[in-house]
């Protein structure tokens, strides 16, 4: 048993996969982070352009 167990923590053949998909995990949520922060700038830039355009239209 002890020698099943010590070739076991031995084995790193699963480590680089596990590694790659933490990597990528956290390249995901980086990129949906800074996709929502644009996201909002510029749906509150839009609304800014419109808000001024009606209200620039509503003065003729």
């Amino acid at each position: 048993m002890s020698k099943l167990f010590s070739r076991f923590l031995k084995d790193e053949s699963g480590a680089t996969a596990i590694e790659y998909g933490l990597i990528a995990a956290l390249i995901s949520v980086a990129i949906i982070t800074a996709a929502t922060t644009l996201g909002t700038t510029l749906s509150n830039t839009f609304n800014g352009i419109s808000n001024k355009m009606s209200n620039a239209s509503a003065k003729y």
